[in-house]
């Protein structure tokens, strides 16, 4: 039985609880104890015994410390290796869609996202079923856009989804990760946890890949020096095979499997540096999008003809949605009182400002759609912009309706949820396409 359900039983008998938590000390799976006591007090928060369980467990968190991190290179390195020569082998000539089209670019993620999950499992020791299942299903969801590929009416119709399903693929591959790390009940501040130590990963991979870049360009290089250029097969072994290294090897050097997202260290290192770097960049963006929002008068009609231009705006609202992320604290003790007010105000009008321009640029996008036709690519920039503008409309009614009073929590509640709305848009657009068109 987990921990949830045993938990939930004895939700008002101390003596049992305090049973229940010696067993999980004794099994080291205190992080699983405090998981589930964190969400059964979301779900309940008139419980006064879980609520005393909840400060309890985050004070025994505090005196512990951070547990010494080990990375489990062992099981890291040869998933990495063995995720490197599949992509290699999947970057061949020969494995196309649509004739030109590498069929890698929908299979990298599935693939990559796999080795992670073995990896967290091994890592753990706990989970492996449920990230075999969650494998399988990111690989089925690849054959799907493969094989579903010539069912498009249209020719446009396809070569849209082309780029569509290998943007949101990896959107797909994201989700089962979290998925399998949080389970399908989980604390807000697991799940915004979770979304930071993403980030994280992300940021690590482009530094990796930037050194594999320069290490494949040296290399190259010095063949070429010699008049020697290197084989397409090996061409491909340094490219899509060192790709295939970076995934894991990031995953790996970032987060700990062995303990909760909430649990992870945010203190130091690379997550010091993101946070303050997110909060850096909060100003400079205040400032472009005011003078931005002053200048859209005198150029109105632009996104609506220019589709690149519509194309920048996305953009532009999925990375204010991450500096908004990245510039919220995971707790409040990191920062002053009058930081946190200076911050809040911050955040708050980046968000006003944003909601202006998105809602401009969403206004383009179903002009141009009743103009001409409904496509593929416009019907999914709709679903985004509405998702996200539902986003920073909550960031701001939530804030205004709460107050400063838990203010950073509430903004964890509000991201965290959002996950739910990124899953679900992402498995339409990969799977419901081609039924639509």
């Amino acid at each position: 039985m987990s921990y949830d359900a045993r938990i939930q039983a004895a939700e008002s008998d101390p003596q049992q609880l305090e049973q229940l938590f010696q067993v999980a000390r004794r099994s080291y799976q205190v992080q699983d104890f405090r998981a589930a006591v964190q969400a059964l007090h979301e779900a309940t928060p008139e419980n006064v015994l879980l609520t005393a369980w909840v400060y309890r467990l985050q004070s025994l968190a505090e005196e512990a410390g951070k547990p010494k991190r080990s990375i489990n290179w062992g099981a890291a390195v040869p998933l990495s290796i063995l995720t490197g020569l599949v992509l290699w082998a999947l970057s061949s000539e020969s494995f196309t869609v649509r004739g030109d089209v590498p069929q890698i670019f929908l299979w990298w993620s599935p693939v990559a996202a796999f080795s992670a999950l073995i990896f967290m499992a091994v890592t753990a020791k706990r989970g492996a079923t449920r990230a075999l299942a969650l494998g399988l299903s990111l690989l089925a969801a690849a054959a799907y856009a493969v094989l579903l590929m010539p069912a498009f009416r249209e020719g446009w119709a396809s070569d849209q989804y082309v780029i569509l399903a290998a943007i949101h693929i990896p959107l797909l591959c994201w989700s089962a990760l979290g998925v399998h790390t949080l389970g399908f009940r989980s604390s807000a501040a697991d799940r915004f946890a979770f979304l930071i130590k993403s980030l994280e990963v992300l940021i690590v991979a482009g530094l990796y890949l930037g050194a594999g870049v320069a290490f494949g360009g040296i290399t190259v290089g010095m063949f070429a020096a010699l008049g020697i250029t290197l084989p397409e097969i090996l061409a491909r072994l340094i490219m899509a095979g060192g790709f295939g290294l970076l995934p894991v090897l990031a995953l790996a050097t970032i987060y700990d499997p062995r303990v909760a997202p909430a649990a992870q260290d945010f203190e130091q290192g690379l997550s010091k540096f993101i946070a303050t770097m997110m909060r850096l960049l909060l100003p400079l963006t205040l400032g472009v999008l005011a003078i931005y929002v002053l200048v859209i008068p005198f150029n109105f009609f632009a996104p609506f003809g220019d589709r690149e231009l519509l194309m920048v705006y996305n953009v532009m609202l999925f990375a204010i949605i991450a500096l908004l992320m990245g510039a919220t604290p995971i707790n409040g003790a990191e920062l002053s009182p009058e930081l946190q007010k200076v911050l809040r105000l911050g955040l708050l009008l980046v968000t006003g400002l944003a909601v202006l321009v998105s809602v401009y640029a969403l206004s383009a996008v179903v002009y141009r759609t009743f103009q001409g036709v409904l496509t593929p690519n416009r019907l999914t920039v709709i679903g985004w912009n509405g998702i996200n503008i539902g986003i920073l409309l909550a960031v701001l009614v939530t804030q205004v309706r709460k107050g400063c009073e838990g203010w950073i929590e509430t903004l964890h509640t509000v991201f965290s949820r959002a996950t739910n709305a990124y899953a679900v848009w992402g498995l339409f657009v990969v799977i419901a396409m081609p039924i639509l068109f």
